[in-house]
């Protein structure tokens, strides 16, 4: 079983910038292919990054290439999302994710991943 929290959520201007983490506690954090996924009101939870097990590969969704971030800490069980230039589309609350048996790959479904955080929730005021 893995457990995934959150955290680095909260309301920041168009423009500015927030750093969200997840913390990984349960089986061993470097085995997971790691991804965050968002979700607006009314609409589907889509793909945000993804990384892979050792943190040499990396994927963004076309809407944030450029202005977002993904990394990982081992050593700290811990992923990372810094956002910068965030927009007001940027709204959603944010979750992390952990697909085990990800074979080094980039993942990007849903139904790919096999563990979710609660979710924190970000808002950009314009």
């Amino acid at each position: 079983q893995v457990q995934l929290v959150e955290s680095g959520g909260g309301l920041v201007q168009t423009g500015g910038s927030l750093r969200l983490s997840c913390a990984a506690s349960g089986r061993i954090f470097g085995l997971y292919v790691m991804g965050w996924f968002r979700q607006a009101p009314g609409k589907e939870r889509e793909f945000v990054a993804a990384i892979n097990q050792s943190g040499g590969s990396t994927a963004y969704a076309d809407s944030v290439k450029g202005r977002f971030t993904i990394s990982r800490d081992n050593a700290k069980n811990t992923l990372y999302l810094q956002m910068n230039s965030l927009k007001s589309e940027d709204t959603a609350v944010y979750y992390c994710a952990a697909k085990i048996r990800g074979y080094g790959n980039i993942w990007y479904r849903v139904l790919d991943y096999d563990y979710w955080g609660q979710g924190t929730q970000v808002t950009v005021s314009s």
